[in-house]
Protein backbone atom coordinates (compact mmCIF):
# COMPACT_ATOMS: atom_id res chain seq x y z
CA UNK A 1 0.00 0.00 0.00
CA UNK A 2 3.04 2.32 1.10
CA UNK A 3 4.49 1.43 -2.67
CA UNK A 4 1.33 2.71 -4.51
CA UNK A 5 1.18 5.88 -2.17
CA UNK A 6 4.70 6.62 -3.55
CA UNK A 7 4.12 6.09 -6.97
CA UNK A 8 0.85 8.00 -6.59
CA UNK A 9 2.76 11.19 -5.21
CA UNK A 10 5.44 10.31 -8.04
CA UNK A 11 2.98 10.41 -10.78
CA UNK A 12 1.56 13.66 -9.37
CA UNK A 13 5.00 15.45 -9.62
CA UNK A 14 4.98 14.22 -13.34
CA UNK A 15 1.61 15.42 -14.10
CA UNK A 16 3.18 18.82 -12.81
CA UNK A 17 5.98 18.55 -14.83
CA UNK A 18 4.24 17.84 -18.03
CA UNK A 19 1.96 20.86 -17.16
CA UNK A 20 5.04 22.73 -16.76
CA UNK A 21 6.23 21.87 -20.31
CA UNK A 22 2.66 22.63 -21.68
CA UNK A 23 3.09 25.88 -20.35
CA UNK A 24 6.70 26.37 -21.98
CA UNK A 25 5.24 25.19 -25.00
CA UNK A 26 2.40 27.41 -25.26
CA UNK A 27 4.59 30.62 -24.41
CA UNK A 28 6.80 29.69 -27.26
CA UNK A 29 3.81 29.60 -29.29
CA UNK A 30 2.91 33.21 -27.87
CA UNK A 31 6.24 34.64 -28.71
CA UNK A 32 6.70 33.22 -32.21
CA UNK A 33 3.52 34.92 -33.32
CA UNK A 34 4.39 37.75 -31.18
CA UNK A 35 1.61 37.89 -28.93
CA UNK A 36 3.45 38.24 -25.97
CA UNK A 37 6.60 40.07 -26.62
CA UNK A 38 9.94 39.05 -24.86
CA UNK A 39 11.08 42.70 -23.84
CA UNK A 40 8.26 42.53 -21.39
CA UNK A 41 9.92 42.18 -17.86
CA UNK A 42 6.89 39.62 -16.33
CA UNK A 43 7.05 38.03 -19.71
CA UNK A 44 11.10 37.46 -20.08
CA UNK A 45 10.85 36.71 -16.55
CA UNK A 46 8.64 33.52 -16.52
CA UNK A 47 10.51 31.92 -19.83
CA UNK A 48 13.65 32.21 -17.82
CA UNK A 49 11.98 30.67 -14.75
CA UNK A 50 10.31 27.77 -17.43
CA UNK A 51 13.69 27.20 -19.23
CA UNK A 52 15.91 27.14 -15.72
CA UNK A 53 13.08 24.21 -14.46
CA UNK A 54 12.49 22.69 -17.84
CA UNK A 55 16.30 22.71 -19.96
CA UNK A 56 18.11 19.89 -17.44
CA UNK A 57 15.64 17.53 -18.76
CA UNK A 58 15.27 18.42 -22.52
CA UNK A 59 18.86 19.37 -22.99
CA UNK A 60 19.79 15.51 -22.90
CA UNK A 61 16.62 14.65 -25.46
CA UNK A 62 17.79 17.81 -27.70
CA UNK A 63 21.66 16.06 -27.86
CA UNK A 64 20.39 13.19 -29.04
CA UNK A 65 17.65 13.84 -31.43
CA UNK A 66 18.45 14.66 -34.91
CA UNK A 67 18.13 18.18 -36.45
CA UNK A 68 14.65 18.43 -37.27
CA UNK A 69 14.80 22.20 -38.57
CA UNK A 70 12.57 24.89 -36.99
CA UNK A 71 10.73 21.98 -34.66
CA UNK A 72 11.57 20.62 -31.59
CA UNK A 73 10.01 17.77 -30.69
CA UNK A 74 11.63 17.27 -27.15
CA UNK A 75 8.82 18.04 -25.26
CA UNK A 76 6.89 15.53 -26.76
CA UNK A 77 9.19 12.88 -26.02
CA UNK A 78 9.85 13.87 -22.42
CA UNK A 79 5.90 14.07 -21.97
CA UNK A 80 5.81 10.32 -23.81
CA UNK A 81 8.61 9.22 -21.75
CA UNK A 82 7.19 10.19 -18.18
CA UNK A 83 3.78 8.62 -18.88
CA UNK A 84 5.89 5.40 -19.86
CA UNK A 85 7.71 6.07 -16.30
CA UNK A 86 4.61 5.89 -14.64
CA UNK A 87 3.04 3.21 -16.14
CA UNK A 88 5.84 1.08 -15.85
CA UNK A 89 6.32 2.15 -11.79
CA UNK A 90 2.66 1.25 -11.54
CA UNK A 91 3.31 -1.95 -13.20
CA UNK A 92 6.74 -2.97 -11.33
CA UNK A 93 4.45 -1.92 -8.18
CA UNK A 94 1.55 -4.36 -8.88
CA UNK A 95 4.23 -7.28 -9.72
CA UNK A 96 5.56 -6.32 -6.63
CA UNK A 97 2.27 -6.66 -4.47
CA UNK A 98 1.26 -9.74 -6.16
CA UNK A 99 4.20 -11.60 -4.85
Amino acid sequence: MLLFTLISAISQLIDIVVMVVIVQFVLSLLIVFNVVNLHNKAVSAVWTALGAILDPMLNPIRRVMPNTGGIDFSPMILIFGLRILVQVLFFLASMATSI
